[in-house]
């Protein structure tokens, strides 16, 4: 049988830094660093081989980070097994000193006790899908950002608009370009105005994009599903299926809400228990969408359906409708039971209703809904 050699490897946009270890000699050896590039990790597993002398298997990993799926696409593309750790999942001691080196070796043992857990790997399409999704939502933030300068530049100057806080609407814009102000003032105004403007058509284009690319036959069923949840559209509901991939690789529902940073956090010693708050470990972008989806059950009166909603339910099974309005109705039931019987703080259930919501999801998305 083949020797293992556990591969850990540090990577940077500037150097990678590799180490191996076996748990037969229980050390680590051939520990360098070198050149960000994928060849480079090929030669030094030839040569690892060579003064090995036996013959051995190579697993490799790195944590995830800004190199993303590349490294490990190039790595399986030449046989050379690899994973990628999710840097949440490994042991970790307040403290501890931290160097590429260290790192390199800390990875290599975690492959050789499995001491993590693996990201998922999207297909090419998912992976696509994703990264416009996020783009759209950067734009989405520097949108935001020109509208809190806009508002700032008003307030700076005492320009006072008599609709109150109903701003960007039509009857705001207007007053924005037509207000009579000095030549620069004007002129700086103008020019936020064409920045607001772009950024809005922008995104408009490209949430148009977004709902054709749900339209596909790989995603239409499952966005279809998922949009009969009040707070989820398509946007959300799109990024939900392509970052999460294959939703039963999770066995509950709460290891879904793990991942996604939603569930609390404890620290707890001998008989003292102290819950603290939600982890926020996990994938950033999917609880901030599904955080802002659960804005929405704190709207409206229980067991209330929109007409938009009920456009979205249409063409749904009964089954998956039943399913999703027993969900809204329990979770508007529990975050108007949290805010005003229970004075909990409007964050505290908001949080609760998006851990909550993240479960309901894995549900339809399984099929657990009976």
């Amino acid at each position: 049988m083949n020797s293992i050699v556990y591969v850990g490897m540090d990577v940077h946009t500037t150097n990678y830094t590799l180490s191996c270890y076996t748990i037969e000699n229980n050390q680590d050896f051939a520990t360098v660093k070198m050149e960000p590039d994928y060849r480079n990790v090929l030669k030094y597993l030839e040569k690892v081989q060579e003064n090995y002398g036996d013959s051995c298997e190579f697993r490799c990993g790195y944590e995830a980070g800004c190199l993303g799926f590349t490294l490990y696409h190039q790595l399986t593309e030449h046989n050379v097994k690899c994973v990628i750790l999710a840097p949440s999942t490994m042991p970790s001691k307040k403290g501890e000193i931290k160097t590429d080196k260290r790192d390199a070796m800390k990875i290599a043992r975690c492959l050789a006790y499995n001491t993590y857990s693996a990201v998922h790997i999207p297909t090419k399409e998912d992976s696509d899908v994703k990264e416009y999704i996020r783009m759209r939502d950067a734009h989405k933030m520097a949108l935001k950002r020109v509208k809190q300068q806009i508002l700032a530049f008003c307030k700076l100057h005492d320009l006072r608009f008599d609709g109150g806080k109903n701003y960007w609407t039509l009857k705001h814009l207007a007053w924005l370009k037509n207000m009579p102000l000095d030549d620069m003032l004007r002129e700086i105004l103008d020019e936020y105005l064409v920045t607001f403007n772009w950024f809005t058509d922008k995104i408009e284009r490209m949430d148009k994009r977004i709902a054709e690319l749900a339209a596909g036959p790989k995603y239409a069923e499952k966005v279809k599903k998922l949009s009969c949840m009040i707070g989820i559209r398509t946007h959300t509901a799109l990024a939900l299926i392509v970052e999460t991939g294959d939703f039963s690789r999770f066995a509950k529902a709460g290891q879904y809400a793990a991942f996604l940073g939603l569930v609390p956090g404890e620290h707890s010693s001998s008989d003292d228990r102290n819950q603290l708050g939600i982890t926020k470990a996990g994938n950033t972008h999917l609880r901030r969408l599904l955080t802002e989806a659960a804005q929405c059950y704190g709207r409206g009166r229980i067991g209330y359906k929109s007409k938009q909603l009920k456009e979205r339910q249409a063409g749904n099974s009964p089954k998956v409708i039943a399913y999703a309005d027993k969900a809204n109705e329990r979770l508007r039931r529990k975050f108007y039971r949290m805010v005003l019987k229970n004075n909990k703080r409007h964050n505290v259930a908001v949080a609760a209703i998006a851990r909550e919501l993240a479960c309901f999801v894995w549900g339809m998305m399984t099929g657990r809904i009976a």
